[in-house]
């Protein structure tokens, strides 16, 4: 949709462009996406092709292979990925802010060029089983010998983690919550895949760490600083994350219209009844609504200003419009949607697993909630 950034004639353009080639590589790749969604099984040379094309790296500078765009190029790439049913580079893209903002110049040379071309895969290892959004039961451990540290610990939920060349562990070391680069070739790594209803062409895995030896340049940020390191990517992927959901959304209401449009009804057609019209309408201006906050705040982040209710917002809205698009693609097309050889399932599990990810509704409300009750004019309000 982008009805803000669609303002700029310059940028409307490439949005055009981009959203053609995008669909086009999705179209000539969806009987491997389809089987790969299937067989939970991650299609990594459709992925390398993403980042050929530059877009597993829109905020990346040139001189480090990337596309050298904002995050207004970044929410363009991410809907259309999801418009289109493609495999994401919303992990990699999250990999390219850590290291751009706290890489040092050796981690960069040795795996931000490759991540943004997709010839080395990202991955995080974060969740454990008993701490998700909370850190504070995690326990997960970094510990110095001497010039090395050694790694303990358990993660789940981690995207593409049987599949990737490098892992962003978290983990607390004496100093507090500590992040290392790990590469996952190294002794002590293993990884099973886990089988998830959604963002199946990325794949979830349980990834272990049985002391695993790094060096002390592996750090990414001090030691005890992995707080900072990870709050430093969220306002930007909360924006990825709504884009996709926008997208999904955009998906499941074009796939449902289509059909929809040509299934008879005695005399008439399916979006001929009124109560099918005012859920169309609905579902759209959700899906406006939601893409206008996000333009908002994607500008207001590429203007240096803060952006964190804007992000938290839009990607609350998106949750939102996604659900909405989804249940009225349900109601459209009836028996038609309810089997696996069609696309509104994974649609549905794929939202669902985005409106977890990355921070959940409820922690979305929680934050907007509080920001409008320290502020003096209520954020607006008054």
């Amino acid at each position: 949709m982008f009805p803000l950034l669609r303002t700029d004639p310059e940028r409307a353009a490439w949005i055009d462009r981009v959203a053609a080639d995008i669909g086009t590589l999705a179209e000539n790749s969806r009987a491997e996406l389809d089987a790969a969604n299937r067989e939970n099984r991650f299609p990594r040379e459709i992925y390398a092709e993403l980042g050929r094309r530059g877009y597993l790296s829109p905020l990346v500078p040139k001189q480090w292979g990337g596309l050298g765009g904002g995050v207004a190029e970044y929410v363009v790439i991410s809907e259309e990925i999801g418009r289109h049913g493609m495999v994401t580079g919303q992990v990699a893209i999250q990999g390219q802010r850590w290291l751009l903002d706290w890489g040092t110049d050796e981690q960069k040379e040795r795996w931000l060029r490759g991540i943004a071309a997709g010839e080395l895969v990202f991955s995080e290892s974060i969740s454990e089983k008993n701490a998700g959004s909370s850190f504070k039961t995690m326990q997960a451990t970094a510990t110095r010998d001497g010039a090395d540290w050694i790694l303990d610990g358990h993660k789940t939920h981690v995207n593409m983690g049987a599949d990737c060349d490098v892992t962003l562990f978290y983990g607390y070391a004496p100093e507090g919550l500590t992040s290392v680069l790990v590469d996952t070739s190294l002794p002590g790594v293993t990884a099973k895949v886990t089988d998830a209803i959604g963002s199946r062409l990325i794949r979830t895995a349980d990834v272990h760490f049985d002391r695993v030896r790094v060096r002390d340049a592996d750090l990414l940020g001090p030691a005890g600083g992995g707080m900072q390191t990870f709050l430093s990517t969220f306002n930007v992927s909360r924006l990825g994350n709504a884009s996709e959901l926008i997208g999904f959304g955009r998906r499941a209401l074009e796939l449902a219209l289509r059909y929809a449009q040509q299934r008879q009804v005695g005399d008439n057609m399916v979006t001929d009844f009124q109560g099918i019209q005012w859920m169309v309408a609905d579902a759209w201006t959700a899906l406006h609504a939601a893409s206008l906050a996000r333009d908002l705040a994607a500008v207001v982040y590429d203007q240096g200003q803060d952006a964190a209710l804007h992000t938290t917002a839009a990607k609350q809205l998106a949750i939102t419009a996604a659900e909405s698009a989804s249940r009225t693609a349900y109601s459209m097309t009836g028996g038609h949607s309810l089997y696996f050889d069609q696309p509104y399932t994974d649609i549905d599990n794929d939202i669902k697993v985005l409106k977890v990810a990355g921070g959940s509704s409820e922690i979305m409300r929680n934050y907007i909630a509080r920001r409008i009750l320290k502020d003096s004019g209520h954020e607006g309000v008054n």
